[in-house]
């Protein structure tokens, strides 16, 4: 017999499959890691007033690199991250813990957290 969606199925609770496209009048609240960290880092670089070129740079980044992980489009090593962070005068510790902050906010906000399912 087929269980109800939503339904404790094993003790999983409720598994949501992964989520294919999005449709055009959904949308989309998770945001995932790269972001935020993408997010942080160009808010601390705003913040400090310092230009792309400076902070790839200091990083030993390409300034193309630095821009395309600052929007979220390219996932960074924990090398790179290393080198970006330091590059901003941030510990790694407050980079994650803004990040940590923001999902937890945004998970509040956003009916909570699911567990999506490949």
């Amino acid at each position: 017999m087929p269980s109800e969606e939503g339904a404790d199925r094993d003790g999983w609770g409720d598994v949501v499959p992964f989520p294919g496209k999005h449709r055009d009048d959904e949308v989309r609240r998770d945001v995932g890691l790269r972001e935020l960290i993408g997010e942080i880092l160009r808010e601390e670089r705003h913040h400090q007033e310092r230009t792309l070129a400076d902070v790839a740079e200091a990083a030993a980044v390409s300034l193309q690199y630095l821009s395309e992980v600052e929007r979220g489009r390219k996932d960074v090593s924990s090398e790179l991250l290393g080198a970006m962070h330091e590059a901003l005068g941030l510990d790694l510790a407050d980079v994650l813990e803004r990040a940590t902050r923001r999902l937890h906010v945004r998970s509040q906000g956003g009916g909570g957290l699911r567990m999506l399912a490949a």
